[in-house]
């Protein structure tokens, strides 16, 4: 009996022991799973959207989208050492500013690249150069194509080089309604669409009822240049048009741009001048949008997004596409050459892009994403009047815009426009409601001489060059030659605009002599 439990203590101790040996041999652990490799995007194609298999009447015949959620491209995570913050310039509200901040800083990507906050700032153009030049600027975003086309002209934008970046700039179409969404010189992407733009005016019908003058005699840029606005200035001693000084808005400055290029130069001048005649000029855009909103003006010039949200705010607005007179673009976003943070900047660029496009469908922002698979996300399905928005853009008649000649004089033009219709609108809007009173009420002058004081007051100006001493007229070609010495020179800027406001003035204050006074 003793020796049965003495084989059995030995057989106990053995197993004991084989247990023990196992453990230290294991380290007492489970062998860890093989790590999860990180997926790569299938990278989307390029070409222009393709229709969707039902589409409502008004889509258009061309090809559209195969619209798909937006895929934000995937980096394996890194462990900060040092947490960064970027710094946007931008010409965005700060409502978009907020929700991008908000929700980018939520992403993973956000926390892949290290990214703690984002610093927005918010300049006129003019002043975008010097901003990229002194300090250091990771992201330009938002301000139209030609603004970005002229920091890409001077050398200031960096080529998207990351894969991530290259793979959600891909999901954009390289095109839309015939315009680029891209820059790309030597196959490198210098700024991609991350929203879609369009450029009319918005009309207050409430307020057109109450003048008791017919919406439908508005359908041109030559109907905010009528004599008909100009009547509702005589009548109620108020304009019925509101536009914004081209000096601080982008989206007017574009507006003024397609009619130059609409009508041609003589003419387009024309009515640009009859058009702040009848106006109350805003020093932005979005006080425009706001004028026609609260019916203290009929009718404003806005960009799209500005008269979906007047339409969303006030049911009796109403945004109207000049057909044949307007186009549709791209606003860009891009990696500025000052940037301390390059990775950092395109993933911010990458997320704008793919998840970001959601911030578009907001109803307080109400834009056309770049990236259309946004709309077949939970929340783009909620958003059906941004989708048929989007197709309208699509087939709508655009004139063919020159990016090209739009660089080469757009300092001088808004320079110009500045000095001759916003500082002198004062005179300049007497000179008119004076002619009107005189032609059209007062029935003291005939239709000649109304035509021809007309004609006077919406010349371009003859003036006395502050540099050469020559006396010379304001014609495309000059404002070529004028826009190379301000972009050179920018000192001597004030210089030509007090020689603009000068000519202007004794222009107007002539019509006014003309009608006694």
């Amino acid at each position: 009996m003793a020796s049965r439990n003495i084989v059995l203590a030995i057989g106990i101790i053995v197993a004991i022991a084989v247990i023990a040996g196992v453990v230290l041999l294991t380290g007492g652990k489970e062998k860890p799973a093989a790590p999860e490799q990180p997926t790569t995007p299938t990278t989307p194609s390029t070409e222009q959207p393709q229709q969707p298999a039902e589409q409502p009447e008004t889509q258009p015949s061309e090809e559209q989208p195969q619209e798909q959620p937006p895929e934000t491209p995937t980096q394996p995570t890194t462990e900060c050492k040092e947490w960064i913050e970027l710094t946007v310039l931008t010409r965005h509200p700060a409502d978009i500013q907020e929700q991008a901040r908000d929700l980018f800083l939520e992403s993973d990507l956000a926390k892949r690249y290290c990214v703690k906050d984002i610093t927005f700032i918010a300049v006129p153009p003019g002043l975008w150069q010097t901003f990229i030049e002194k300090q250091n600027i990771d992201v330009a975003w938002g301000g139209g194509p030609t603004l970005f086309d002229l920091l890409f002209k001077k050398g200031l934008l960096k080529p998207l080089e990351t894969q991530i970046a290259l793979e959600a700039a891909s999901q954009v179409p390289d095109t839309f309604a015939g315009q680029p969404l891209k820059r790309v010189k030597d196959g490198k992407v210098y700024w991609v669409a991350a929203a879609i733009a369009s450029f009319g005016f918005t009309i207050n019908t409430e307020v057109a009822q109450q003048l008791d003058y017919d919406v439908s005699k508005l359908k041109s840029w030559r109907d905010l240049a009528s004599d008909d606005l100009g009547l509702i200035l005589v009548q109620y001693n108020t304009p019925a048009l509101a536009i914004a000084d081209p000096t601080q808005s982008t989206s007017n400055t574009r507006i003024y741009e397609i009619i130059l290029q609409t009508y041609g130069w003589d003419e387009g001048w024309r009515i640009l001048t009859l058009m702040a005649a009848n106006a109350r000029i805003e020093q932005s855009s979005g006080l425009v949008r706001d004028d026609v909103i609260a019916g203290i003006v009929m009718v404003g010039i806005t960009i799209d997004f500005y008269g979906y949200t007047a339409e969303r705010i006030n049911p009796a607005c109403k945004y109207i596409l000049p057909e044949g007179e307007t186009i549709v673009n791209g606003d860009p976003i891009a990696v500025t050459i000052s940037t301390k943070h390059p990775e950092a900047a395109e993933a911010f660029i990458a997320w704008v892009l793919t998840e970001g496009q959601k911030i578009w469908l907001s109803p307080e922002i109400n834009r056309l994403p770049a990236n259309p698979k946004v709309f077949e996300t939970p929340e783009g399905q909620q958003r059906p009047d941004l989708r048929d928005a989007y197709y309208r853009a699509m087939q709508v008649k655009v004139i063919q815009f020159n990016d090209t000649l739009a660089l080469e004089i757009e300092t001088a033009m808004r320079q110009y426009f500045k000095a001759t219709l916003v500082d002198e609108h004062q005179t300049l809007q007497q000179a008119w409601k004076r002619l009107l009173e005189a032609y059209y009420v007062e029935k003291k002058i005939d239709k000649a001489t109304f035509e021809a004081l007309k004609q006077k007051l919406t010349d371009t100006v003859e003036y006395k060059d502050p540099l050469t001493g020559e006396i010379v007229k304001f014609t495309l070609e000059d404002a070529r030659r004028v826009n190379k010495i301000l972009e050179q020179n920018p000192a001597v800027t004030e210089k030509y605009m007090s020689a603009w406001r000068e000519a202007a003035r004794q222009k107007y204050e002539e019509v006014l002599d003309a009608l006694g006074g």
